[in-house]
């Protein structure tokens, strides 16, 4: 692998590390080799809850545990983490097999999340749980910790229902526009449109419930800003 890019994401993540095969593993597919980031993903996935946990803990203190768990599950999926992936331009960095890689593996919202997970865990044991807490929030200081958040944690469709119901609109459309990958990692593509405001908006997951709740949050989100 080219070390530049190595370097350049832990610039990006500001974090040195002292062990750069932890780095190379958490970047590796398991279709790539045997060292693969799996182990460190399941790490790192328990790491990120935590820190999100002591995070939400901190910052909306007049939350019930029912509402930070829901907002927690919000900033944990993996539409939030494949967005910070970007933001971390981790694409170029994955190693893939030749397979995966053709099939269009680095731009696999699952495979992008894990590896944010998997990086999350590398740090936890490169440098300990305070650096890997410090990563953390930095990777969600851009998140507004506010009622709005509190908001968007509700279920998308129950609370596009609500909103269309409460002005006595029709209750929103979802088809299947398309699905890619293979049967066992596919991603979704679903469209839901909205008949009397003439509005569309695509979501795309790992199943058809996630991509149904993200075209959802699209839509109310359109809605709500453009009345």
């Amino acid at each position: 692998m080219d070390t530049s890019l190595l370097d350049a994401l832990q610039q990006r993540l500001q974090h040195r590390f002292s062990s750069q095969r932890l780095l190379r593993q958490a970047v590796t597919h398991r279709s790539f080799g045997a060292e693969h980031n799996e182990r460190l993903e399941f790490l790192g996935d328990a790491v990120l809850e935590l820190a999100v946990s002591n995070l939400l803990f901190t910052h909306m203190q007049d939350l019930p545990e029912g509402e930070l768990s829901r907002v927690r599950a919000l900033l944990v999926r993996q539409d939030s983490l494949h967005r910070i992936a970007l933001g971390l331009r981790l694409p170029p960095v994955i190693r893939l097999g030749e397979g995966e890689a053709r099939s269009g593996g680095r731009e696999r919202p699952s495979i992008l999340a894990d590896a944010v997970e998997a990086l999350i865990g590398a740090v936890f044991l490169d440098a300990g749980y305070d650096a890997a807490r410090q990563l953390v929030e930095r990777l969600f200081e851009g998140v507004q910790l506010n009622a709005r958040l509190q908001t968007a944690a509700k279920d998308a469709k129950t609370a596009l229902q609500e909103w269309l119901q409460g002005r006595r609109m029709q209750l929103p459309r979802y088809e299947v526009v398309r699905t890619n990958g293979e049967a066992h990692e596919q991603i979704f593509e679903v469209r839901c449109e909205v008949v009397e405001r003439q509005l569309v908006e695509n979501g795309r997951g790992p199943s058809r419930r996630a991509a149904e709740q993200v075209a959802a949050r699209a839509m109310l989100q359109r809605l709500e800003t453009h009345p």
